[in-house]
């Protein structure tokens, strides 16, 4: 994730780099950001289920959530009962990520 945040650093946006899922909740709820970009495979943890306590609390179930992964494709991807606003499989390229941030932002489901 750390490229990632200093990618979107350099394109001017607001980042905080969350490493694992104990701190996640509550840093969610502290920076209230626009948009999530969670891994489906954490070290500590599956990113779906981040996804499912996100999309269960009130407080926060309103922000988007881009889940990326090096494992599955949009094709084989199972994101359960609670589905993310867009998905993106690694590797990717900086210029779709950052159309997905921005479809994603302005309201687009991917």
């Amino acid at each position: 994730m750390d490229v990632i945040t200093l990618i979107l650093q350099s394109e001017a946006y607001k980042v905080s780099g969350i490493n694992n899922s104990t701190d996640m909740m509550s840093s969610i709820e502290q920076f209230k950001p626009d948009l999530i970009i969670l891994d489906i495979m954490l070290l500590d943890g599956d990113g779906r289920e981040l996804l499912k306590q996100i999309r269960s609390d009130s407080k926060i179930q309103h922000i988007a959530v881009l889940m990326i992964s090096a494992r599955y494709t949009s094709e084989n991807i199972e994101h359960g009962e609670y589905i993310p606003n867009g998905f993106l499989a690694k590797p990717f390229d900086i210029d779709e990520l950052l159309d997905k941030i921005e479809g994603i932002l302005s309201g687009k489901q991917y």
